[in-house]
């Protein structure tokens, strides 16, 4: 038996009939597409009047090839013969071998100082009859040429289109799927693996909201500057976003109808997540042979549910460029598990949950060392890189030179300081019998931040309307698991002050009281915070009624001491959005003597004096270092997200 190997066809491709047959259909469904992609090119050519055509699925995915024929299941299997995608792998080449030659690769292994015969493009008669009419020139070849030159003119046919359309080419079809960007709402199920892959890829919440800045600028949207003016850049029509703390994010659109005074359909969450940050000097005296490492817990991190756990770091680094003395900030995440909270075997007596101390008995372990066995020195000491009084002296070495390492970075001492954080390694997953289920890290509140700016994204892909009278935003907070008390968070002046300065450049006669004071009475907030779903296994804990289930659809959450936001008139409105857009709302509350959590909503809606409702996406063991969500439930937030930014301006109408 021939052994396959997916990057050369050595052996492959039989004599026999059967074989060779299939190999040439093969070929003659890839002329085909070829034939079919020139009609579409030379149809919508602008010089033939033609419009410019709408890349679809079809266009970019490989060849559709069918079945053979019957009979070829009696033969060795066709599938031995499984040329790679053109677009993923290039004609096979060498470089010269001798002056005016080049070499290549024949399906029978054997190299040819010769360039392959060019020949000229299949033409199309306009009915695809050239499909099964290869040139007698295709037909001199061997199969393995006839296929590699079938591919140059398909990707070079795909390369035209795609320049037509003025698309970038993709890194990767077997990875990334279409050419361009479809922000376009889809079915629930479609959102749930770039939910997971979101999550996965954006452990921290620099890299989220660096995820979101990419995906806003590649829609259009245009980044703003808190320190630039305004006043020439926002206008009606048009897609902005701008940033605080690089953790922080406030994307907005503006309707091409927006008149002074009109108001804005907010929807507002937080990015953050419990994490536990390395300590200003995270460098710990190796103990026992163990090197450790110095963090602290934000928020309730460092629970029980992180013991045991592979940890990965990541945040943000600053480095000084050694030529201009200028600080960059850099992204990094090291690609493995790097600490680990051990916990102590029963068998030593003592219990372990809930009596363990987060400051001495919760230190990861990062690294071993043991040289301290053969050191004279009693109190033996951590080497350190950088140099006395740099930041990488305060810092575990082995970590420093991982940090470096990944940031191509060759001075310990250009590293001025870093944000680094702790996250389970372990992806986001789909579980469950029928896939029901999204086990993942940093679900909250990653979830409804993700599901909001996926439906800014789909509301903005319609055409600016004069109809369009009101201000859409997103906006996604720091710090909100620790109170929102920073600048960078829901209680600082970020959303207040953005919201004022949008009003000021779309003013002709500048902002005013007044003018603010319409705005705000005219708009509305969407605090969306992830909620309780039920736990099973603990109805009791639940009230009657006040149950969320997974996969159904947005909770909207309900407290009478004030810690949520919604009332009689927020809950009919959002009904009202939820009706028209074919959407289902839930309802949840917490029992009497249970404590209740609280949102970015209350903060922001007494600050700006805006109506508001607490919504948010139902989730199991909130707080967890690992929690659950369901598989349609970010495709489902970003439906009922988008139905609130596309009708809030008529819905609203019926409130007046």
């Amino acid at each position: 038996m021939v052994k396959k190997n997916p990057n050369s066809l050595r052996g492959s491709v039989s004599t026999s009939s059967l074989q060779e047959q299939a190999a040439r259909q093969r070929i003659a469904a890839l002329e085909e597409q070829v034939a079919t992609l020139t009609a579409k090119k030379q149809s919508s050519s602008p010089r033939s009047g033609g419009n410019l055509p709408v890349p679809s699925q079809s266009d970019y995915a490989a060849p559709t090839l069918g079945p053979i024929s019957d009979s070829a299941n009696r033969a060795p299997p066709v599938e031995s013969f499984s040329p790679p995608h053109p677009l993923a792998y290039p004609p096979i080449r060498r470089e010269p071998t001798e002056k005016g030659k080049k070499s290549y690769d024949r399906a029978d292994g054997r190299t040819c100082l010769t360039d392959p015969p060019t020949l000229g493009a299949t033409r199309s008669n306009g009915n695809g009859s050239n499909a099964n009419n290869v040139s007698r020139e295709m037909e001199q070849l061997s199969l393995f040429e006839q296929y590699n030159e079938s591919a140059k003119r398909f990707r070079q046919t795909m390369k035209e289109r795609t320049s037509m359309m003025q698309l970038q080419p993709p890194s990767s079809l077997i990875t990334k799927g279409l050419l361009g960007v479809d922000n376009a709402l889809k079915i629930p199920e479609a959102y749930t693996q770039p939910f997971c892959d979101f999550l996965t890829d954006n452990p921290t919440v620099f890299h989220a909201v660096s995820h979101f800045e990419t995906k806003l600028k590649n829609a259009g949207f245009k980044k703003l500057s808190e320190r630039s003016s305004w006043n020439e850049q926002v206008k009606t029509g048009g897609k902005y976003f701008v940033t605080r703390n690089g953790s922080s994010l406030i994307a907005f659109t503006v309707g091409g109808g927006y008149k002074s005074g009109n108001g804005v359909a907010m929807i507002a969450g937080h990015v953050d997540a419990l994490t536990a940050r390395l300590k200003p000097v995270s460098n710990k005296k190796t103990s026992a042979g163990y090197v450790q490492l110095g963090v602290a817990p934000y928020a309730g991190a460092l629970n029980n549910t992180w013991w045991d756990r592979d940890l990965g770091i990541g945040g943000r680094v600053l480095v000084k460029d050694s030529k201009t003395g200028k600080i960059d900030t850099k992204l990094v995440k090291l690609g493995w598990p790097i600490a680990r909270i051990p916990t102590l075997a029963p068998h030593f007596g003592i219990g372990m949950f809930g009596q363990n101390n987060a400051e001495t008995q919760a230190v990861p372990i990062i690294g071993l060392d043991n040289s301290d066995i053969h050191s004279a020195d009693d109190e033996f000491k951590n080497l350190t890189l950088g140099g006395e009084g740099t930041f990488a002296a305060t810092q575990p070495p082995k970590l420093v030179r991982a940090i470096a390492g990944e940031l191509s970075i060759q001075d310990y001492s250009s590293i001025v300081n870093w944000e680094l954080e702790l996250y389970d390694t372990q992806p986001a997953q789909v579980g469950g019998l029928d896939k029901e289920f999204i086990f993942a890290g940093r679900i909250d509140d990653k979830l409804c931040s993700w599901s909001a700016i996926e439906a800014l994204l789909a509301s903005s892909t319609a055409s600016t309307s004069a109809e369009d009278g009101i201000v859409k935003l997103v906006g996604v907070f720091d710090d909100e698991e620790i109170g929102s008390q920073l600048r960078q968070g829901a209680k600082g002046n970020f959303l207040p002050s953005t919201i004022e300065r949008i009003t000021e450049s779309l003013s002709s006669n500048g902002t005013s009281a007044n003018i603010l004071s319409q705005t705000y009475a005219n708009s509305f907030l969407v605090s969306a915070d992830v909620t309780h779903a039920v736990n099973p296994n603990f109805l009791a804990s639940y009230l009657e009624g006040h149950s969320p289930r997974l996969n159904v659809g947005l909770v909207v959450s309900a407290d009478s001491n004030g810690h949520m936001t919604t009332d009689s008139v927020s809950t009919a409105l959002l009904s009202r959005v939820a009706e028209k857009t074919n959407n289902k709302l839930q309802l949840f509350m917490i029992r009497n003597d249970s404590r209740s959590g609280g949102t970015v909503g209350p903060m922001l809606s007494s600050a700006m004096g805006v109506r508001a409702i607490d919504a948010g996406i139902p989730q199991l063991s909130m707080h967890s270092i690992r929690a659950t969500t369901g598989s349609l439930d970010p495709g489902l937030g970003v439906k009922i997200f988008k139905g609130f930014l596309d009708t809030f301006e008529s819905v609203d109408g019926e409130f007046e």
